[in-house]
């Protein structure tokens, strides 16, 4: 399957995944459609996890973080659908 495919099936787990996989798949995914952090650091919790999910990925290119992404969703898959 291709990125944009497993994006969706992602999307569509049956059961939600604890927070620390869930920023995983967050910072991946950000690394493949924005590059690098372009933005400041949110100050709330919530937003700054995520922040920093998407800035452990910084330098990643967008092949790298597609092939990542879906090696996670294979990973996670069997344990979420």
């Amino acid at each position: 399957m291709d990125f944009e495919t497993i994006c969706e099936k992602s999307k569509a787990f049956s059961s939600k995944p604890p927070p620390e996989v869930y920023l995983e798949f967050y910072g991946l995914y950000k690394q493949v459609h924005s590059g690098d952090v372009n933005i400041e650091k949110p100050a709330d919790a919530e937003g700054a996890a995520k922040y920093n999910a998407w800035l452990s990925r910084k330098g990643m290119s967008t092949d790298d973080a597609k092939a990542a992404y879906i090696a996670l969703y294979n990973k996670y898959a069997p344990i979420y659908t």
